[in-house]
């Protein structure tokens, strides 16, 4: 299991039965095929599906059904479509239960950027900032650190903000953090990582149990 897939297991693992979740683009994505059997929810697609399936095989692609990241998906019984409009109602209107989000940095505060870099064109925000200030719960699903190696989760954000609601939890492929009024709150370390690795990763602040600071290494 690559990273992004370890990510999209572990924030599959935070979704409960009857759940309406939206799916960002990117690693969220990849989590519509690790929620388990047993847990029954209904994935949301801002482009107007309400029971988005496991990416589908080639064999059973259709181009003509795709996510809001333009991406082939399958669609489970009893899915329904409709308009765009409609769509943003439900996630304005307080009826997605958890938005799962990719993002670009996230704060010391736990507010995130994921629409905009500073000198490259924009195609526009998205639906990014509803699911933010809409969704009842967020979880943000990232790598730890950016292509060049540097910290996402930064002290302050250099990208535009997204919005001013901060998220509820941040998955990356190093650790897992809760987000409180006091900030960043470290409360799982990857299989084989080290609280070592985290700290020197993490530009932002965080707090860490005291069971992690008597160990070299905690897995779960």
């Amino acid at each position: 299991m690559n990273p992004k897939q370890y990510i999209a297991a572990r924030a599959a693992n935070e979704l409960k039965p009857g759940d309406i979740v939206n799916l960002g683009i990117g690693i969220p994505t990849l989590v519509a095929d690790y929620i388990p059997s047993d847990v029954k929810v209904f994935l949301h697609s801002e482009n107007g599906i309400l029971g988005v399936g496991p990416s589908p095989d080639l064999e059973h692609t259709d181009p003509n059904l795709v996510n809001a990241g333009k991406l082939p998906v399958s669609v489970l019984d009893g899915a329904s479509f409709f308009d765009s409009a409609s769509s943003f109602a439900m996630i304005r209107g307080g009826h997605v239960s958890v938005s799962i989000l990719g993002a670009l940095q996230i704060d010391a505060n736990g507010r995130i950027a994921n629409w905009a870099v500073p000198g490259k064109s924009v195609l526009g925000v998205g639906g990014a900032m509803d699911l933010l200030e809409g969704s009842k719960k967020v979880i943000v699903t990232t790598k730890h650190t950016n292509t060049e190696g540097g910290p996402k989760i930064v002290k302050e954000l250099t990208y535009p903000i997204t919005s001013e609601r901060i998220v509820d939890l941040i998955i990356t492929d190093l650790a897992v953090f809760t987000v409180k009024a006091d900030g960043l709150h470290l409360i799982e370390l990857s299989p084989g990582v080290s609280l070592r690795e985290v700290e020197q990763k993490t530009d932002a602040p965080f707090h860490i149990p005291e069971s992690f600071k008597n160990s070299k290494e905690v897995t779960v």
